[in-house]
């Protein structure tokens, strides 16, 4: 394995290209899903959020499983990674397919064909998911290193949601099916050429043991901090993902085809600025790096709560500079966490049940955006075409200044735990 610092574009891309369909993915089932449900099929927002609460739950419950699963194919061989994963990539692209595309429409059937294609398909894209962020974190290096491997990965997935934002809009939904069954193909192919991960350490358990307890990670003070952080973060960045459609189609009153542009401009900025911010790293830290990346959120987004119809200019410029500060969340909380696996002795072994926790938290602030937001709003007054002032300052004060509220106590805690500490190796202490 060539290490990450003389990694070259070509390796980049091998290891990096499936994160492209992977955060394809995402989009369409975190934030279309839901619109596409309330608006085709006239699911209530009551119904729609218990769905995805329960299906989302379950998709988090797993992941620790999976992580120890993928562990146990580590240890066996690359080769039995490989190939679980190209059963999930064929499972993850006929479940999002059925989803957009149910066979059954009746008020009682759409929700239990909804429920089994949601549970089929986050399983597939969870046990890939995990896997290849496993991958990259057994590639190992320093904090920039660690920064690069993922920032390949996050990258590519940045251009797989910009396709993902734009193909519905522009070609309608089975152009952007067929590209992302596409993208996954090629995808897992790069995959089985991309650099690999050195061997295990001769101390690492035999592979009948490789990932003994799902629960290992938790016995890591420096990961329940970090993780701690990171669902706090996580939640502040998925209640506007889950309500950023009806923002802009009610609040903001904007066109259908300037969709594209607010949420293209959201990810392409993320992708740009995050050369910017691995420059950061290496003045910096990793730590004190997300940190700025959430100060800037936090300063960008704070202006939305004022936005109203024909505010689409000014959204634009929010979208853009909050894409930036994206850059940071996407790239270094990852390489933190591969750098907390490192420090404590478990690289090489037990990347998969970490990654399987990560994903996880991840997952639970997604359905605790979709559960709790919806239903909330749905309580208070709003309704999807709603034109009522005070249903639409509910939904402004949702949008905007509850996720900024859980930014800045994320933020907090990332100081007490780790910047305070110090800049340069904040994860042994």
């Amino acid at each position: 394995m060539t290490s990450a610092a003389t990694l070259s574009a070509r390796q980049g891309l091998t290891y990096g290209l499936l994160g492209l369909p992977l955060a394809f993915v995402a989009l369409p089932l975190y934030v279309l899903l839901p619109h596409h449900y309330a608006s085709a099929f006239g699911m209530p927002l009551a119904t729609l959020g218990a769905l995805l609460l329960g299906a989302r739950l379950f998709d988090a419950a797993i992941d620790p499983l999976l992580g120890r699963w993928s562990d146990r194919l580590f240890a066996r061989s690359l080769r039995a990674v490989w190939a679980v994963g190209a059963v999930a990539a064929l499972v993850l692209a006929l479940g999002l397919t059925g989803l957009f595309y149910p066979a059954r429409t009746g008020p009682q059937a759409l929700v239990v064909w909804a429920l089994g294609c949601l549970l089929v398909t986050y399983t597939a894209f969870s046990q890939l998911s995990i896997a290849h962020q496993a991958w990259g974190a057994r590639l190992g290096g320093d904090d920039l290193q660690r920064g690069h491997i993922v920032a390949w990965r996050e990258g590519c997935g940045l251009a797989g949601v910009v396709l993902a934002s734009v193909l519905p809009g522009l070609f309608g939904l089975p152009a952007m099916l067929g590209v992302f069954a596409a993208a996954l193909a090629l995808g897992w192919l790069a995959w089985t050429r991309a650099p690999r991960p050195p061997a295990a350490a001769p101390h690492a358990p035999h592979p009948g043991a490789a990932a003994a307890s799902p629960w290992h990670p938790w016995r890591c003070a420096p990961f329940r901090r970090l993780l701690a952080v990171f669902m706090l973060s996580g939640i502040a960045s998925a209640v506007p993902a889950t309500l950023v459609l009806f923002f802009v189609r009610d609040r903001l009153r904007a066109p259908p085809t300037l969709e594209p542009l607010f949420l293209g401009s959201y990810f392409v900025c993320a992708a740009l600025a995050m050369p910017l911010w691995l420059r950061a790293v290496a003045h910096w830290g990793l730590a004190r790096t997300w940190l700025a990346g959430m100060l800037l959120s936090v300063t960008v987004f704070a202006s939305v709560a004022g936005l109203g119809a024909g505010d689409s200019a000014a959204f634009v410029a929010v979208c853009a500079l909050s894409g930036a500060a994206l850059g940071a969340d996407l790239a270094l909380p990852s390489a933190l966490l591969a750098g907390v696996i490192a420090a404590h002795g478990d690289s090489g072994r037990h990347e998969g049940a970490y990654f399987g926790w990560w994903n996880f938290a991840t997952k639970l602030n997604l359905a605790l955006a979709a559960g709790l937001a919806l239903p909330l709003l749905g309580a208070l007054g709003y309704s999807p075409g709603t034109r009522d002032p005070e249903a639409l300052r509910t939904l402004g004060l949702a949008y905007a200044v509850l996720p900024c509220a859980l930014k800045l106590l994320a933020a907090a805690a990332l100081a007490f735990f780790f910047v305070r500490r110090s800049p340069r190796a904040p994860l042994l202490v």
